[in-house]
C-alpha cells in the first residue's frame, strides 16, 4: 500500500523557518519523483518544489527560490522542504506527492503525480 505522510507544519513567525518531511512507505522512495505542493484557502494548488528520481535534480518556484530547500534521504524513504524566511504569503497547506520515474520541465504538473499525502498546515501571521 503506498503511503505518503507529511509531517512538521505549524505556526511560525514571519522571517521563521518550518522543516516539512514527507514519509514514504510501500515503495521504493528513488524510483521516483517527489513533489511539494502548497493550497491557500480560496486559491488553487500550486507546485512549491520537486526532486527527480535518478539524478535528484531540484525544481523551485519563482516565489520560494532561495528561500525552500529540497532534500531526500532514500535510507529513511523521507523527503525534506527546509523553509527559511517564511513570509504570510506562504500560509497554505502542504502535500507532498509522488511521480514513477524523473521529471523535467512539467514538474509541477499536478496531473503528473499519482500519489498524495493528506497534507500538513504552516501558518505564517501578517
Amino acid at each position: 500500500q503506498v503511503q505518503l505522510v507529511e509531517s512538521g507544519g505549524g505556526l511560525v513567525q514571519p522571517g521563521g523557518s518550518l522543516r516539512l518531511s514527507c514519509a514514504a512507505s510501500g515503495f521504493t522512495l528513488d524510483a521516483y519523483t517527489i513533489g511539494w505542493f502548497r493550497q491557500a484557502p480560496g486559491k488553487e494548488r500550486e507546485g512549491v518544489s520537486s526532486i527527480s528520481s535518478t539524478d535528484g535534480s531540484t525544481y523551485y518556484a519563482d516565489s520560494v527560490k532561495g528561500r525552500f530547500t529540497i532534500s531526500r534521504d532514500n535510507a529513511r524513504n523521507t523527503v525534506y522542504l527546509q523553509m527559511n524566511s517564511l513570509k504570510p504569503d506562504d500560509t497554505a497547506v502542504y502535500y507532498c506527492a509522488a511521480k514513477l520515474g524523473p521529471t523535467t520541465t512539467g514538474w509541477n504538473f499536478l496531473a503528473h503525480y499519482s500519489y498524495w499525502g493528506q497534507g500538513t498546515q504552516v501558518s505564517v501571521p501578517s
